[in-house]
């Protein structure tokens, strides 16, 4: 009976470490990324440093952040256009993701949000409370406040 039980245990073992190398056998082909996270806030800019010879960088959701690479040098811009999560992907020239990361934008904490009911205003307070536009603002106040703006950026576009 000894016997059996060894022989059971040993194939029991040896079943254990077939699925042990199953499992990991996927981990192993899939390339090796860190996936890093940056934190960007809306409507603002930041300057990164982009993995060695980057030919491509891959934004999954352009409507949250957008990259423009800079020419001649191995950086990048990114900015924040809408709230939320995504990723970004560096490739090589031959098309091998080189680098990944996931980037957040989030909302600025130096404004002033003023809620009434379902209706939003968002003022920028800095030193003092101004009209600015931002996402999720109501439609109206939205519309006023870039007919405002886009008037003054032509008044000084006109000199």
């Amino acid at each position: 009976m000894s016997a059996y039980r060894n022989g059971t245990q040993k194939k029991g073992i040896a079943r254990l470490v077939a699925s042990a190398l199953i499992i990991s056998v996927p981990l192993i082909a899939e390339p090796a990324l860190a996936t890093d996270t940056i934190e960007v806030v809306l409507d603002q800019a930041k300057v990164l440093q982009l993995p060695p010879n980057t030919s491509t960088v891959i934004v999954g959701n352009p409507i949250i952040a957008d990259v423009t690479m800079l020419r001649r040098t191995n950086q990048m811009v990114l900015t924040g256009k809408g709230y939320g999560q995504t990723n970004m992907i560096a490739l090589d020239a031959e098309g091998n993701a080189i680098g990944e990361s996931v980037v957040k934008v989030s909302g600025s904490t130096h404004g002033l949000v003023v809620q009434r009911g379902m209706s939003r205003e968002t003022y920028s307070c800095a030193p003092r409370c101004q009209p600015t536009v931002n996402l999720g603002d109501d439609n109206s106040y939205l519309g006023q406040a870039s007919g405002q703006i886009r008037s003054r950026a032509a008044a000084s576009a006109a000199r």
